[in-house]
């Protein structure tokens, strides 16, 4: 193959360096993917303590129920947060950003219309507030 070099093909030049955040914004969203990663390692590696901890209870007969938590719910957090983390781009920062939004939003639409007004609710909302915010603010460039 005229005019390609052999090197290229070996994986020489393709060396990968781990993103580290540069600036404060940057750090303020490397936060949140990491807490994101985190929650999907908690889900993945003990979905009944996470459950427990999120105050749903499986029942024992329904095994589905446990493999929901470490499939969907740790897929989800793992697969956005580690991108975040791996790729360090606003663009998926954002992504994150709207993702833990549009989960607060579930949640009040859950407070509001299923009578889930709960002090643990108020807590889990203002949590999924500032992971949204966190990406956000970088993404949009409101912290540089």
């Amino acid at each position: 193959m005229p005019g390609i070099s052999k090197q290229a093909f070996r994986g020489d030049s393709m060396d990968f360096a781990l993103p580290w955040p540069t600036s404060q914004g940057e750090w303020l969203a490397w936060s949140s993917a990491v807490f994101t990663v985190l929650l999907g390692l908690l889900f993945f590696l003990a979905p009944s303590l996470a459950f427990r901890i999120l105050r749903l209870q499986p029942r024992p007969e329904k095994a589905a129920a446990i493999a929901e938590g470490r499939g969907r719910m740790s897929g989800f957090y793992l697969g956005v947060g580690l991108c975040c983390i791996l790729l360090a781009q606003p663009l998926v920062y954002m992504a994150l950003g709207f993702s833990w939004l549009f989960t607060a939003f579930g949640r009040l639409l859950s407070m509001m219309s299923d009578g889930a007004n709960t002090p643990f609710n108020w807590v889990s909302i203002v949590v999924e507030l500032v992971l949204a915010a966190l990406p956000l603010a970088f993404a949009f460039g409101f912290v540089p």
